[in-house]
Formats: C-alpha cells, sequence, structure tokens
C-alpha cells in the first residue's frame, strides 16, 4: 500500500477581504517527492505555503499536513515536523554559525548532547564546519543560505519547505545549494519549493505546479509540460525591421507562433523544423534553441511584467 502524501490539500481557498489569493487548490505532494510551485507574483504561492506551514488558516477547503489535518489544535504537532527555509535571512547576527544551530535546537526539545551531534552533523553536510565559530556578519550570502538550509534539517522533518532558496545567490553558491538538495533527495526527503529561476525548478523537482489567479492552470513532470506545452525547440525572430511579409510568411506555417513586441516566437514540434522554415527565414536576424521551462511559464502566464 502507498504511504499516503505528506500534504494533502483539497479545494484549499484563501480569501482576504474581497480578493481571492486562492482559488480552490487541489494538489498532493508524495512522500519522497520534491513539488515545485511556480508563478508569476501574485498568484498565489506564497499564499500556499504560509498555510502548508500553519502562518495562515485556510478560509475554505481541507488541508492535511504530515498526517494531520491543518487546526489549531494541531499546529504545534505539524511545526514540529516542518523544515522551513525562509526567503528572508533570520539568523541570529550575536550567535556565531554553531550556536544559530544548537540554539534554535532547543526549540524542538533536543538536548545539549543530542543539539551538538545534530549541528556538527548539518555543518559538515553544508560545508560549514571550518566556519562554526564565526559570527554571521561575516558570513557571505551563500554561507548564510546554507546556514538556513542546516537550521531547516535540525528536526529531521518529515516535509521540507524551501522557499526561494537561492534568491540572491551568485552562479557558483546556487549550484553548492542544489548539491545539498539534490543529496536530501536522494535520502528520500518530501520537499516542498517555491522558485522564480526555471532551471532551479527543472534541477531539482520531480513534478511541478504553475500557477495563476491563485488557481493551477498546469502540472506535471518538467519535461512533459515543456513537451505538452510548447513543443521541442523555439526560434525567435527578431522582428525590428522585418518586412511584415516576411513575418506573415512564417507565421503562417504548422507551428503555433507569437508575436511579443518587437520578437516573434515559433514554437516547433518534432517534425516541424524543415528546408521550407528556414528559407523563410533567410535574411531576418533569428535565434534557434531547445525549448525549456521559461517557455512553459511565459506561455501560461503570459509575458506581462508583474509586481
Amino acid at each position: 500500500m502507498a504511504a499516503p502524501p505528506v500534504v494533502d490539500a483539497r479545494g484549499l481557498t484563501k480569501v482576504y477581504g474581497s480578493r481571492r489569493v486562492v482559488d480552490g487548490l487541489t494538489f498532493a505532494v508524495a512522500s519522497g517527492e520534491a513539488l515545485g510551485l511556480l508563478g508569476p507574483n501574485g498568484a498565489g504561492k506564497t499564499t500556499t505555503i504560509r498555510m502548508v506551514t500553519c502562518f495562515a488558516p485556510p478560509t475554505a477547503g481541507t488541508l492535511v499536513v504530515v498526517g494531520f489535518p491543518m487546526t489549531p489544535a494541531r499546529h504545534a504537532a505539524i511545526k514540529a515536523r516542518l523544515g522551513i527555509m525562509q526567503q528572508e535571512e533570520s539568523l541570529d547576527p550575536d550567535l556565531s554559525v554553531e550556536k544559530n544551530l544548537t540554539v534554535y535546537a532547543s526549540y524542538f526539545g533536543l538536548g545539549h548532547a543530542e543539539a551538538a551531534r545534530r549541528a556538527e552533523e548539518l555543518m559538515r553536510f553544508t560545508e560549514l564546519a571550518e566556519r562554526r565559530g564565526e559570527h554571521i556578519r561575516t558570513l557571505s550570502g551563500g554561507m548564510k543560505r546554507r546556514l538556513m538550509l542546516a537550521r531547516a534539517l535540525l528536526n529531521d522533518p518529515v516535509l521540507l519547505v524551501l522557499d526561494e532558496p537561492t534568491t540572491g545567490l551568485d552562479p557558483q553558491a546556487r549550484r553548492l545549494v542544489w548539491e545539498r538538495v539534490r543529496a536530501l533527495k536522494r535520502r528520500g526527503t518530501t520537499i516542498l519549493l517555491t522558485t522564480h529561476y526555471m532551471d532551479e525548478a527543472a534541477q531539482l523537482c520531480d513534478r511541478l505546479i504553475i500557477m495563476d489567479d491563485g488557481r493551477i492552470v498546469a502540472e506535471g513532470r518538467p519535461a512533459d509540460l515543456v513537451a505538452a506545452h510548447v513543443g521541442s525547440e523555439v526560434v525567435e525572430v527578431y522582428a525590428s525591421g522585418a518586412e511584415e511579409s516576411a513575418l506573415g510568411r512564417l507565421t503562417d506555417g504548422p507551428w503555433r507562433s507569437e508575436r511579443v513586441g518587437d520578437v516573434l516566437y515559433l514554437y516547433l514540434r518534432d517534425g516541424q523544423v524543415s528546408s521550407a522554415m528556414f528559407s523563410a527565414l533567410e535574411g531576418l536576424d533569428f535565434t534557434r534553441r531547445r525549448a525549456s521551462l521559461e517557455d512553459v511559464f511565459l506561455t501560461l502566464t503570459g509575458h506581462a511584467l508583474r509586481d
């Protein structure tokens, strides 16, 4: 028999005043799965995370997290089984790396010896053991993010929630955080993740939910979403200065096309690349590339800027 889902949301809804921020979400996170929530600003991702982590009560629907129904009486039991890596840095600047871990461990009732053991294990896991005595203000942004990840793992959580885990990090620091998250996946840790980085979602998540206006607009494995909503390749034609008749020949093909400002996007599926298409492209400025998750995101949620 399959294990029950670690998160089971049905008709999950959150209303603030007259605004329905989350509108009837139904989804589940299986044990050992890494599920990503994607969406533009205002899509409802953060509110969904706040409901899952006991910080915002649902307005309607049912929500079961780590085996407990989401009711005030169960909040303490749920939080004891969650590890939360918040987007905002919340480390104690007056404490060392090690003390940030051992002091936080006391909130979960871990004794001194167990807290010290867990802190040592996690400092090694996040490659911070040599920084154990340093104060937070001396750490780089990447080190702080790794320390927040270590802190989220102190209680050996049933569910690890990662809210924008690599925002603001340089490429090297991002890659190191990715390596640690992949190691957790290999251990069978269940992960719920939000990110604005499409490459991060493709690298770390087994399955994705794309949200817009509080609803789910697509759900599936990253590669399946690309294949279903975009295709195999994208040709970007830089239309500035191009004759409209030349662009018209491209939009008349069997592929899907979309004009956004001065760029014409051609979304190609296997078998649609032909000599006729490249004849139509002759003399135009264009780029041909593989379809990506970013193309899916923009196709489903639009190209307009969201603030």
